[in-house]
């Protein structure tokens, strides 16, 4: 849209281990066999047949949300050209001593029954046990105990480990212990590395073949390597009697056997960290393996060169030191997979060379052996990490090994736009590589986006029920079609919101360093928006009639307040979407645009023009028409909302100045303001949408003043007002409305509108009720045992609740304190009227303006405010004083009813209290009289 030469290349990986996995479930499920029964050519046709079955899914999600990709370029990580490119890679590296073979300890996964990186572990801490057992020392009566939370893998131990200076074991370095159960001699080895005195007992059993930190401490000192279990971590012959069992049986054969033996001492609770595979969840085994691995940091360091000066950009930055902290303590990268979906390693084994000769790496399969002659030479099984071939993506892509017209255009490209969650994954392969073979960055920026979880930030899974996906958002789906927590949210299926309201939706929560919570309520509040749009953009093109935009060139044309203003603020939202989108502020462009769209042009513009497009005046209506469509042909522009075709040949706005106008801006800020003014009032105060009345605006400021009496046009009718009173401040005019802005206050009389008694029974009714609703809810959350267990999305609900119910009582409160009796309303003067002046809902957007140094006058070219197209009659207003008699005679019988009503009460009261005084001193009387009767018996019996 800017006339640059762009390509945005489409493509998906091959996602080896998902895939596969995907494919090996069917096949068990559907057939009952397993990839090794079919065979390795049977079960990569298979998968072939799988991928061209779904693999469209994510180019039809793309397609369907408007991405402008370049779809005849679509490539494919396993595709001719690609395989090329990683046959090449391979080879280059093996060649420069970059990329080796070896026999490492590695994460295996039981259940893919695969190599898998660090990255590809997710680590979480589960409450396990401590275990400590004793190793009796050999040829003496003392013993060694060891603490561990995995006690099944002392059968693979080969040594324990003390510090140096502990002085508990200095004298027992260099002797033995005997391996309970088996009986195997292992060494008391110092090792101040791995061992730390102040940590359990001080001695640890040392596993090199089942721990990365043992494995070390295996090198180090030269310690034997057994390997316990086999690749579904079931245990071996080396496990003696504990052979064929699996990880969990070995341990509880392991502990009850210790225990019965008298080699348990204790067990404790203990909290640790268990890695799992990030796609089947298993508990990732460490196992020694030959693998093939990429030597990293002579890669790693030009990437870190790169971002360091400035030649690549990580946004957000915070990410920027991630990446620092992950490229300076890298380990060589384990390149090779157990699978058979992939690329298949170029490396080929001479069966008639020595089982230890090493592989010949070659572009294409050799015909002998280099070493010996012989022909029988076997490729190898393993494949290559679906990261290896993605690393290569911008250059591959382009036709790299060639030289190739689109690699020179296009590389370096401008912008990498991907999750954050796999910048170690993806994008820091893709630094090194691309520096590596092509001596430059591979991109300028990287922007890392959001991850998008549901509603309650929780990330979308199969397993929950909660994936969303983006095609049934927009074309909708039927109820047994949708996940089960989807489903439960739309029990008759899902509606059609459209791509625009998803792409919408997506664009506003997009915010730097924050995940996305995708509700689908927020998407159906976008595609309300986008139904404004539709409903603008028909407006605008019913009332063009005739109309040519040839014609009424705007720079000639006569343009009133409302167009000056709708053309500043249509300038001052480009500039503001320009620089959201230079720095990939998506959430801030949305929102500019959102607010200019819906509030600027459809709910105040579109009204304003609406009398001279009805009006008789040919010229004015012209004017307009010329103003809508520039608006709306711009706006779509910003928003992207045209067709495709239209977009990629229509230039993108800019900020060019031309229609800036502070002047206008300033002038219309008080006429929007009074019309909100007007219309929360009339809201909040009851106010039939029907009534017509008389405001009163008081301000200081005479710019003010006199903006709104030139606009009396625009307000009336805006505000359905029957006349409106533009003063200094003065007294509030009683029993009235107020509404307090920036620079003026807005009152409306309410005497006349409303029966004031019916109205304050009304909000006291209200107020009762909202208090008591305040009452129950903070009783409940003032209750632990409820906060303690209910839900926390419950419990964040009431609280929400309670603060909106809070905020409604307090503006009934408002309300009843504005038509209290005459004689309890507080009078203000008019400085301290304007002592207090909190934002408004339009400061925000239309911007009120500060107190100006200096009287603004319109421009000598600005056409007036057009007059209201049906003024309302006007009435004739009433004497003050009459008006006042008036009020206190209608409100006099009901203060003597009230006031009777009262004395009556007190009366009644004070009644009762006397005739119980009463009642008390007769009855104390005849007490006293009873008394003296009993007396006078018991004397005369004496």
């Amino acid at each position: 849209m800017r006339g640059d030469n762009v390509l945005w290349q489409p493509g998906t990986d091959h996602a080896g281990i998902a895939t596969q996995l995907v494919v090996e479930r069917e096949l068990l499920r559907t057939e009952g066999k397993t990839r090794q029964e079919l065979g390795r050519q049977a079960f990569i046709a298979r998968v072939w047949e799988w991928k061209e079955k779904y693999g469209h899914r994510i180019n039809e999600q793309q397609a369907d949300l408007g991405s402008s990709l370049d779809w005849s370029r679509e490539r494919f990580t396993l595709d001719a050209r690609a395989s090329r490119s990683v046959v090449e890679a391979f080879v280059r590296l093996h060649e420069e001593g970059l990329l080796y073979r070896a026999m490492r300890l590695i994460n295996w996964c039981p259940d893919c029954r695969t190599a898998i990186s660090d990255l590809e572990v997710e680590h979480e801490e589960t409450k396990g046990s401590l275990w400590e057992i004793r190793y009796p020392v050999k040829g003496s009566d003392e013993s060694l105990v060891v603490a561990t939370t995995r006690p099944e893998t002392m059968l693979g131990d080969t040594a324990v480990a003390v510090h140096p200076d502990d002085p508990r074991y200095r004298h027992l370095l260099g002797k033995t212990v005997v391996l309970p159960l088996l009986g195997r001699e292992i060494p008391i080895i110092a090792d101040a590395t791995l061992v730390s005195m102040e940590f359990g007992t001080g001695a640890v059993k040392v596993t090199p073949a089942h721990d990365f930190n043992d494995y070390e401490t295996g090198l180090r000192h030269h310690l034997p390597m057994i390997s316990i279990f086999d690749e579904a971590a079931v245990t071996n012959a080396e496990a003696g009697p504990y052979a064929g069992l699996d990880r969990l049986e070995a341990r509880r054969r392991v502990l009850a056997d210790l225990a019965e033996q008298g080699y348990l001492v204790a067990e404790k609770p203990h909290v640790l960290s268990v890695g799992t595979c990030q796609r089947s969840g298993t508990v990732v085994e460490p196992r020694l393996s030959p693998q093939w691995f990429v030597r990293t940091q002579p890669l790693a360091e030009p990437a870190i060169a790169a971002v360091e000066q400035g030649r690549v950009r990580i946004f957000p930055e915070s990410w920027t030191a991630t990446y620092f902290h992950w490229m300076r303590n890298i380990h060589d990268w384990c390149v090779s997979r157990q699978l058979w979906w992939g690329h298949q390693i170029p490396a080929y084994f001479c069966q008639d060379c020595p089982k230890d000769t090493p592989p010949v790496v070659a572009r294409t399969r050799p015909e002998t052996c280099p070493l010996c002659g012989g022909a029988r030479l076997v490729q190898d099984e393993d494949v290559l990490d679906t990261w290896f071939s993605s690393g290569l993506w911008p250059f591959s892509t382009l036709g790299w090994p060639e030289r190739t017209p689109e690699l020179s255009t296009f590389y370096p490209t401008s912008v990498l736009e991907t999750g954050h969650d796999i910048l170690f994954f993806w994008v820091a392969r893709m630094m090194m590589m691309g520096l590596h073979f092509m001596k430059d960055v591979p991109f300028r920026t990287v922007f890392l986006h959001a991850m998008v979880r549901d509603e309650k930030g929780e990330k979308m899974s199969k397993v929950k029920g909660n994936v969303i996906d983006p095609l049934d958002v927009i074309h909708g789906a039927p109820a047994d079609a949708l996940p089960p927590a989807v489903r439960n949210k739309f029990p008759g299926g899902m509606p059609a919101f459209g791509a625009d309201a998803l792409r919408y939706t997506l664009a506003s929560l997009t915010q730097q360093g924050r995940d996305i919570k995708l509700s689908l309520e927020r998407v159906n509040g976008y595609r309300a928006f986008a139904n404004k749009l539709w409903n603008a953009a028909r407006f605008v093109l019913l009332n063009l009639g005739d109309f040519e935009p040839a014609k009424s060139p705007l720079d000639k044309a006569r343009l009133t307040l409302a167009d000056r203003w709708i053309l500043a603020r249509l300038e001052r939202v480009t500039g503001e979407v320009e620089a959201a989108l230079e720095t990939f502020q998506f959430a801030e462009a949305a929102s500019a645009l959102y607010q200019f769209a819906w509030h600027a042009f459809c709910d105040w513009y579109i009204e304003l023009s609406k009398a001279a497009l009805q009006g008789e005046d040919a010229v004015a209506r012209d004017t307009t028409r010329a103003v809508l469509v520039q608006v709306l042909d711009q706006l779509f522009r910003l928003l992207g909302v045209s067709p495709e075709a239209f977009l990629a040949r229509a230039a993108f706005p800019e900020a060019t100045g031309r229609w800036r106008d502070a002047a206008a801006e300033e002038e219309m800020a008080p006429v929007v303001a009074v019309v909100e003014a007007v219309r929360t009032i009339r809201g909040e105060s009851n106010l039939s949408p029907a009534a017509r009345f008389r405001a009163v605006v008081q301000s200081e400021r005479p710019n003010v003043r006199e903006s709104l009496r030139r606009a009396q046009g625009y307000v009336l009718p805006l505000a359905g007002l029957a006349s409106l009173e533009v003063l200094p401040p003065g007294p509030q005019p009683p029993q009235s409305a107020s509404w307090v802005g920036e620079g003026l206050q807005v009152f409306v009389p309410l005497a006349g509108l409303l029966d004031l008694g019916e109205e304050r029974a009304r909000l006291q009714k209200e107020l009762a009720r909202l208090q008591t609703d305040v009452a129950g809810l903070r009783r409940k959350l003032d209750n632990p045992s409820f906060v303690a267990r209910a839900p926390a999305e419950v419990v964040e609900k009431d609280r929400a609740r309670v603060a909106e119910l809070e905020q409604r009582s307090s503006r009934v409160l408002e309300n009843l304190n504005r038509i209290e009796p005459e004689g309890t309303m507080s009078e203000k003067t008019p400085e301290e009227m304007f002592q207090s002046t909190p934002p408004t809902p339009s400061s925000g957007m239309f911007g009120i303006p500060s107190e100006p140094t200096h009287e603004v006058s319109p421009p000598a070219a600005a056409a007036p405010a057009p007059a209201p197209s049906k003024p309302a009659p006007k009435k004739k207003a009433a004497p003050k004083k009459k008006a006042k008699a008036k009020a206190k005679a209608k409100a006099k019988p009901k203060r003597k009813a009230k006031r009777g009503k009262k004395k009556a009460a007190r009366k009644v009261k004070k009644g009762k209290k006397k005739a119980a005084r009463k009642t008390s001193a007769r009855k104390a009387k005849r007490g006293k009289r009873k008394a003296g009767r009993r007396t006078a018996k018991r004397k005369g019996r004496r």
